[in-house]
């Protein structure tokens, strides 16, 4: 016990573990920095927030997660469950499930560390993880609750659950990579391009062993909690006719209503591109020059490492995984007939700091001082564009703070009637808004046309988020509007930056 005690303070007081704790904390600082200010919440968080209140006041239980934006198909429902306690926790404040949010971001950047330290050395693993703890698009999609937001963290953590099967033995590690990679799927289905690595790295395991029992056990046991985290959306499917299903085999087929797949040769010219916009959103922070620069140098690298493999030992083991993810996911992404947002590649964010370790590690091992040198003046360069161009030197939105400030007057208005809802907006609905009235205990009602009689209100509130002059709600092609009938304004209010109308029905 002693001795344990003497490493640990020895580990404590290390320059490797000062500079890790520094890093976390501004990883942590930047995630969490007015995060109630610069947090998303708009419908889609609204939506999520009232699903996951019903399940924790109600026990309201449920199958399936968010929709998804293209195709017509449902994620499963871990993320809710996942976030479900800290909203019990923030006394149902959306600013919860957000800083929950950071916090994995936090862990991510931890994850990243470990693992390029085991690949690679502790000066590039500590590269690796002030980039990404300082990377502004990671900063943005580590600070607001949404199902993709936690992808990278469950990426990572699968890649390094096969690593520990792999090269370390560990077999219990099934269980965590059968875990993880539910999480991505029910993150964003693009996750669905991690598969290829998991079946290459599993092939390539199996290949090597002599005794092979232990290894197909425990990969059944892998196989059996992966699917027991599936199975919510498998029931889902039985009773709704397979619905999941169909809209996939549509959007494979390309008789989706919404983007499908590219053609190979199409896709094949997409690659580039495809490539260049993950690493310059991620490693060159949208800067083109930086992200030019840092490409070269890596293609460098990597043919003088080619050409002295046998020297320099590069291509091993770790660099295979990194270039199966990197190569499985590009590819698949510029598949994708689709504008590509970022969250869209959640599950690649960690991989090209991953490479960018692999080149520290290979350049300060056989260049030297001349290695440290390069290798200094680029992750500086890298760090000047990333602060410049942090999300945090912007002003915060204050997305909540108006939903919330819009209900209230909603509800001081409504006195106590039922009453329906309906938002005009070029990208947001109802639910950011209803969230609040309904955990006021408010009679917030949607407008079913199917069952108009016992729906319809005396009383519409139309909240319009676009220039006053492009306001008329009386005349709203909006579904909500439009199922409310003739209509009159009654009076209008400018509340938090948007415009809110009560309307009631024309005599």
């Amino acid at each position: 016990m002693e001795k344990i005690k003497i490493n640990l303070k020895k580990v404590l007081k290390s320059p490797e573990f000062i500079v890790l704790f520094l890093i976390l904390l501004v990883g942590a600082i930047l995630r969490l920095y007015k995060i109630d200010g610069f947090m998303t919440f708009l419908g889609d968080e609204g939506r999520d927030m009232i699903i996951v209140r019903r399940l924790l006041v109600d026990g309201n239980f449920f199958l399936i997660g968010p929709g998804t934006s293209v195709g017509n198909m449902y994620l499963g429902p871990l993320y809710y469950y996942l976030i479900a306690p800290a909203l019990l926790l923030a006394n149902y404040s959306p600013v919860g499930p957000s800083v929950f949010v950071a916090l994995v971001g936090v862990a991510t950047i931890y994850l990243l560390w470990r693992l390029c330290r085991k690949w690679f050395g502790k000066a590039p693993a500590l590269i690796a993880a002030v980039l990404y703890a300082v990377s502004p698009v990671v900063i943005i999609n580590s600070r607001s609750s949404w199902n993709p937001n936690v992808m990278p963290f469950f990426a990572l953590l699968t890649v390094y659950a096969l690593w520990s099967i792999w090269q370390e033995k560990k077999y219990g590690w099934f269980y965590v990579l059968g875990i993880s990679f539910a999480f991505v799927l029910q993150s964003h289905y693009l996750g669905i391009l991690l598969l290829p690595v998991i079946l290459t790295v599993w092939l390539m395991a199996i290949k090597t062993l002599k005794d092979k029992k232990q290894f197909l056990i425990k990969s059944l046991y892998g196989l059996l909690l992966f699917s027991a985290l599936m199975s919510p959306l498998l029931v889902f499917d039985i009773r709704h006719n397979w619905m999941n299903v169909k809209a996939l085999f549509a959007l494979l087929s390309g008789n989706s209503s919404g983007s499908t797949f590219l053609g190979p040769i199409a896709a094949l010219v997409n690659i580039p591109k495809t490539g260049f916009l993950i690493f310059s959103s991620l490693i060159g922070a949208t800067n083109n020059l930086i992200t030019q620069i840092f490409v070269i140098f890596a293609f460098l690298i990597g043919v003088l490492a080619y050409l002295k493999r046998k020297s320099g030992n590069f291509f091993g083991k770790p660099i295979t995984i990194l270039l199966l993810w990197l190569t499985f996911g590009t590819i698949g992404v510029a598949l994708f007939n689709h504008e590509i947002y970022s969250h869209y590649f959640g599950f690649l964010f960690p991989a090209p700091f991953i490479l960018f370790a692999a080149l520290s590690g290979y350049l300060i091992n056989n260049l030297k001082t001349a290695g440290k040198i390069l290798i200094g003046i680029l992750t500086i360069g890298i760090l000047i564009i990333s602060v410049v161009n942090s999300p945090v030197r912007g002003e915060p939105g204050y997305q909540m703070q108006r939903a919330k400030l819009v209900a209230q007057k909603i509800k001081e208005e409504a006195r106590g009637e039922r009453f329906n809802l309906a938002v005009i907006a070029e990208r947001n609905y109802e639910d950011g808004y209803k969230y609040f009235l309904e955990s006021w205990g408010e009679p917030v009602i949607h407008l079913d046309p199917q069952r108009f009689k016992e729906s319809v209100t005396a009383q519409l509130f139309v909240v319009c988020e676009l220039p006053k002059n492009k306001c008329d709600p009386t005349h709203s092609p909006k579904a909500e509007v439009a199922n409310f009938g003739w209509s009159k304004i009654e009076d209008e209010w400018d509340v938090g930056g948007v415009v809110l109308y009560k309307l009631i029905h024309t005599k």
